[in-house]
């Protein structure tokens, strides 16, 4: 256990770091680039993303869970990587003909001709993307996590570096965004290699390739597949239905798609922000729940599923607190908009249905019932357009926080009762999910009420972090009273971290 939550810690911190140079380098495209430049970008960016989908979502994920099993029974997966590359390479290939051989097609998707330039472009990408995907998710079956982490961190750094060389505000916004899709095609190029070195210094090796592997990785990540290029699909029909059902219920065009950009641009990416950790927890589990599968070690997998359960509750619970008791405030300070900070303070009920999806989902996905975890996306992603169309004219813009609600919790209760159906396992939810409720009520009562203290004599920054550390704080004290949290065992564990520093400077 120790040693998952040491790797649980190791990818969050990468991916925190990934995240905030990402974000930086927004910024510096925002400046640099220009509106026209971006957009022309983003546009063509969004149709290569779905091509990209295809190739490096469900393929990492199905060879880190068929690589680990190998590695649980001592075998060697050289023939696996090959005739995974021959797959993955295949479709990279077939994905660039269909955008060569079909440009009139993909040329009428785009307003702006030059889109279809910059899609030329970044084509390559696919290809070295096949490639790095399938190293990738060896190095992720056989829990090379610092190997992995880095590759990711590095294919950022490159793509900002390379960037920040190729763009100039004395260029024009097409050559800028034309820049913007070579940076993304070297950054591919150079990550590809980088992980093809990490692979064989760690050990890795490739062997004639078998048939009897291809068919296995096809049909177990296609449902992946499907459901991430379902789910980059999702976002645009919101996207259309949203701002229409507000305006037939008297909004303006204006006003409607003012309000769904507040709710999309500025409140739901800070709901997310719990799902950076809980996934970095889903990608430590999927190669240590397929060795205990390969292994039939049922007892591993259902400490794994009631631990990561429990996990994925108490890191999105923590989170609600801090949204209801200061979610005015934290619009204020982040986006200077008062309504953003209200919207989540609606969506803050929303974080424990999506921190238990998310693991679920893993945790099926871990055990080989992908396709089964489509189907519960499916009826999940039903669900939510249904209440899209019907909620605008009873809540307006919290429709969207309702449907997502919706979709997310029936897509938990789905998922849980799977794997409780398909493991047998004895783990508890209810119980634990209506504690972590009631604590959440005092805990979120007692930040409202020391944030509007603080408002008197403290700026807004100040008033935030000490908001934000009284409710950490009281949540975690009451967790522990409500035997959630074992904070006595983590305080040994602490003591006894802390004695051999001590032995080492006596000894000195």
């Amino acid at each position: 256990m120790k040693s998952l939550f040491k790797t649980v810690a190791l990818i969050t911190v990468f991916s925190f770091l990934t995240r905030v140079s990402g974000f930086i380098f927004r910024i510096i495209l925002s400046r640099v680039v220009g509106a026209e430049g971006l957009g022309l970008y983003q546009v063509a960016s969004s149709v290569f993303m779905v091509l990209l989908t295809v190739i490096s979502s469900g393929i990492p994920l199905i060879i880190s869970r068929m690589s680990a099993s190998f590695s649980a029974k001592k075998d060697k997966d050289g023939s696996l990587i090959s005739a995974a590359l021959i797959y993955t390479l295949t479709l990279s290939i077939i994905l660039c003909l269909i955008v060569l051989l079909f440009r009139s097609l993909f040329s009428a998707l785009f307003t702006e001709q030059r889109c279809y330039e910059i899609l030329l472009i970044l084509l390559p990408s696919l290809i070295f993307s096949s490639v790095y995907s399938v190293f990738r998710g060896a190095l992720w079956g056989r829990g090379n996590y610092f190997a992995l982490c880095v590759s990711e961190f590095y294919e950022q750094v490159v793509r900002i570096v390379i960037g920040v060389l190729l763009i100039s505000v004395s260029f024009s916004s097409i050559e800028n965004a034309l820049s913007l899709g070579w940076s993304i095609t070297i950054a591919c190029l150079l990550s590809m290699i980088f992980v093809m070195l990490l692979f064989f210094y760690y050990g890795g090796s490739l062997k004639k390739p078998k048939k009897e592997y291809l068919k296995p990785l096809v049909k177990q990540s296609t449902p992946i597949t499907l459901m991430r290029v379902a789910g980059s699909f999702i976002q645009p029909l919101i996207a259309l239905i949203v701002p229409a059902r507000l305006m037939a219920i008297g909004y303006t065009s204006a006003q409607a798609l003012s309000l769904y950009g507040v709710a999309v641009g500025m409140t739901l990416p800070l709901i997310y922000v719990p799902t950076t950790i809980i996934g970095s927890l889903s990608t430590a589990l999927i190669p240590d729940i397929s060795r205990a599968v390969a292994q039939n070690d049922q007892s591993h997998i259902e400490t794994r599923i009631t631990s990561s359960m429990s996990f994925a509750l108490l890191i999105s619970a923590l989170f609600v607190p801090i949204f209801l008791g200061m979610g005015e405030h934290a619009g204020l300070f982040l986006y200077d908009n008062l309504l953003s900070g209200t919207l989540l303070q609606s969506a803050s009920w929303v974080l424990l249905p999506l921190g238990l999806t998310n693991i679920s989902s893993a945790l099926l996905n871990s055990l080989g019932y992908e396709s089964k975890s489509f189907i519960n996306f499916l009826v999940g992603a039903v669900a939510m357009f249904i209440a899209l169309w019907i909620l605008p004219s009873l809540v307006g813009i919290n429709a969207i926080i309702w449907a997502m609600g919706i979709n997310y919790t029936i897509t938990a209760i789905l998922n849980i009762y799977l794997l409780k159906r398909k493991t047998k396992a004895n783990f508890v939810v209810f119980k634990p999910l209506l504690k972590i409720i009631l604590l959440t009520i005092p805990v979120s009562a007692l930040t409202a009420f020391v944030v509007s203290l603080c408002d008197y004599i403290f700026p807004l920054f100040i008033t935030l972090v000490i908001g934000g550390v009284t409710s950490v704080t009281s949540f975690v004290l009451l967790a522990g009273v409500a035997n959630l949290i074992d904070i006595k065992a983590f305080i040994i564990s602490a003591k006894q971290r802390l004695k051999p520093n001590k032995r080492k400077i006596k000894a000195s």
